[in-house]
Parts: structure tokens; sequence; C-alpha cells
């Protein structure tokens, strides 16, 4: 009968590890973002939801030499949030992954805004960027500010490397 018992309770510690459910989230406004974020959800067999802004970005809105382009406007409010188009329901994940570029060595202010909606009690937070030099900085650090009760695992600039490279990575952080 114990033996019983502890078969019942071992299968139970395994298939909780089994059923533990990680999501990627993305913004991409040019498609590396994106590019990345499907290739790790694929390598992962995880689910995978886009964040649609409300205004689509053009070329012009992503002109960071001019001081008045919507991304420098935005990057240069603290305060700025633009609507998400979109519901993204993280309940049923255990992890969340969030996938964005780097805008002016920060999170796009769009990425704030999904993390401040979500419910992120239980839940780990993985962060990763695309950057075009600058890497994550502390960008990561700065978005698990606002997912209160997120157990921040870390983040990560994977513009280069393969989805089984971020799969290496996130299961070596969830160990």
């Amino acid at each position: 009968m114990k033996k019983f018992f502890l078969t019942l309770l071992l299968g139970g510690f395994i298939m909780t590890g089994l059923s533990a459910k990680t999501a990627f989230v993305y913004f991409s406004a040019t498609g590396t973002t994106e590019r990345m974020a499907k290739n790790a959800a694929e390598a992962m067999e995880a689910d995978i939801f886009e964040i649609q802004p409300v205004h689509k970005y053009t070329e012009a809105d992503l002109d960071w030499h001019n001081k008045k382009s919507l991304t420098t406007i935005e990057c240069n409010d603290p305060k700025s949030r633009p609507a998400i188009a979109n519901k993204i329901d993280i309940s049923g994940y255990d992890t969340v992954v969030v996938c964005y570029p780097i805008w002016w060595y920060y999170a796009p202010k769009i990425v704030y805004t999904f993390v401040e909606s979500q419910n992120w009690n239980g839940k780990n937070m993985i962060t990763l960027c695309t950057s075009g030099g600058s890497g994550l900085g502390r960008s990561g650090t700065d978005l698990a500010k606002f997912a209160k009760d997120a157990d921040f695992k870390s983040g990560k600039d994977f513009t280069r490397g393969s989805g089984a490279d971020i799969k290496k990575y996130i299961e070596e952080l969830l160990k």
C-alpha cells in the first residue's frame, strides 16, 4: 500500500512538471523580434501571442533620428502606454517569455502596457530582446517592476541565436 501511495505521489510531481505551460508574448514593429519569438516558441512547443498595437507603427514612426517621431515621443514619456488592439490572457501559463525590440535602451512602451495589464501572481517572467546594438540593458528588470508578483528569472538579447539556443537558456533558468 505504501508503494502505491508513493507511486501516486511521485507521479503527481512528475505530472506537475510536465504540465507547466509556457507562453511567448511578443511585440515586433519590423519582424525581427517576431522571427525570434516564433523560432523560440516552436523549439519549446509553447503557445505564442502577438501584442498588436491599435496604431500600427509606420516607418516614419520608427525614425529614431526624428525627435518628433511617435516612438521618440513615446520613449521620452515615462507615462506613455500605447493601446493594445487585442486581448492576451496569460492566466493559464506558469512561465511567460516577453519578447521585444530595444528602443532607446528600453522596451517599447506598448510592452509596458501589456505587462501592467496582466496578473503575474505565481508566474515566472523571462524577457528576451532583439537589438541593433545596445543589448538588453536593464529593460528586463525595468519591466519586471511593473509585473507585480512575477518571479522575474532573467533576460537576454537574442538578436542572434536559434530557437534551440533560447530553449536551452530558458530551461536552465527554470531549473
